[in-house]
């Protein structure tokens, strides 16, 4: 029993991180932020893009790969909806999430 201690403690600790996202929430929303055309176009077609395979039993990094396209597709949402072109950019405010998925799949 006393390996599984580990896990009461990260319970602990996942109640205390949703404590300060709870705090932070309302304090940080949208960030702005300037985009390539290329991968602000790519964005662009991850959102219009149509997934008619259903999703069926997948590995945990099959469901990371579904999971950070999807958030590629929120991106391109966000451009579509509220997308400011500049030339070469475009500048758009994205929800703090959008951009820590961006950073994480960027490490």
């Amino acid at each position: 029993m006393e390996d599984r201690e580990q896990y009461v403690r990260y319970q602990r600790d996942r109640t205390v991180l949703a404590s300060i996202g709870a705090y932070l929430d309302p304090q940080v929303s949208r960030i702005s932020v300037r985009l390539r055309r290329s991968v602000a176009e790519s964005a662009v077609a991850a959102w219009d893009r149509e997934e008619l395979d259903g999703i069926g039993e997948e590995s945990r990094e099959e469901f990371e790969l579904r999971d950070d396209a999807a958030e590629l597709a929120l991106i391109g949402l966000a451009i579509t909806s509220r997308g400011m072109w500049d030339g070469e950019e475009v500048a758009v405010d994205l929800d703090v999430v959008q951009i820590a998925a961006a950073l994480r799949a960027a490490r």
